[in-house]
């Protein structure tokens, strides 16, 4: 028996402008993000031609500067996720801060597409004590901004206590899936300028090599795993990162691989992994819950 294909989760963050605006008032450096719309219909081109359905996250702000291309995405078979509301760090807002900006990404999706989604990631990979919480009040099967396995999901735990002076005390693992997301798969971090954080502005021949190193191996080492690339529509939307996606994919399509949204995966695992079962199994989050002294 064939082992179970890799799954592929092309994802791309549609921030445009809500990105830029925590940081400035300047129109130049604002207009950085409005070349993420333009983006867009290239990104939804490149997808059709491979037949691969992705997953774009986007930040309430942005369904409602473009909804037609929120209806757009839609439209072409791909899953939207929420991603805040102008792309703001839940770990810096209170609980209650927290709460009230989510349901406004969430009111702003529904307004600009009727779209009610079940999959959230982090405007900035960051989470704050009361997040956990937060989407599972919401409903959310899953989401995608934590780092603690590369190519295989895990259920998100929520109360664990850390200190420099004891030992790490794991808390209980939640309903909430992590589709996992690594800072060395997203494009911004090895593309984008921005003065105090990413100014390293990578050649896409240096990044192909990064990107198609890790399927690889996932690819010999993970069957029936998950593959998620994280990216910007603003980023990888120049014509020559454009051609380097292109080429990755191609070469993702020649091994035995389906590409799919992110909710579709993660809706195959939990039915075939219920958190009771996963609890007692051999996944090292689950065993370093039950087996850490404390």
């Amino acid at each position: 028996m064939s082992p179970e294909p890799l799954s592929v989760s092309l994802t791309f963050d549609f921030d445009a402008m809500s990105v830029w605006l925590a940081g400035t008032s300047d129109p130049a450096a604002i207009s950085r993000g409005e070349f993420g719309a333009v983006a867009i219909e290239r990104i939804l081109a490149l997808l059709q031609r491979h037949r691969a359905r992705a997953t774009f996250f986007i930040p309430g702000h942005t369904a409602l500067a473009y909804p037609f291309l929120v209806r757009e995405i839609r439209d072409a078979g791909h899953e939207i996720g929420h991603h805040g509301w102008v792309h703001e760090n839940p770990a810096l807002l209170s609980a209650h801060a927290e709460r009230e900006v989510f349901v406004r990404g969430l009111d702003a999706l529904q307004r600009a597409a009727e779209i009610s989604p079940v999959g959230y990631r982090s405007p900035a990979a960051a989470f704050s004590e009361s997040t956990i919480e937060v989407l599972l009040e919401h409903g959310m099967l899953y989401d995608s901004s934590c780092s603690g396995s590369d190519f295989t999901p895990y259920y998100l735990r929520q109360g664990d206590v850390y200190s420099t002076s004891e030992p790490y005390r794991f808390g209980e693992a939640s309903e909430l899936l992590e589709m996992p997301f690594s800072w060395i798969l997203d494009d911004f971090p090895h593309f984008e300028f921005e003065v105090g954080w990413s100014t390293e502005q990578s050649s896409p021949s240096r990044v192909r090599e990064i990107w198609e190193g890790e399927f690889d191996y996932a690819l010999r080492a993970s069957p029936g795993g998950t593959f998620v690339l994280c990216m910007h529509p603003q980023v990888i939307g120049r014509g020559h990162r454009l051609d380097m996606l292109d080429s990755i994919v191609a070469h993702m399509a020649s091994a035995d691989v389906v590409f799919e949204p992110l909710v579709e995966y993660a809706t195959r695992w939990c039915d075939t992994h219920p958190l009771a079962e996963w609890r007692g199994s051999d996944d090292i989050h689950a065993r370093a819950a039950r087996e850490a002294l404390g």
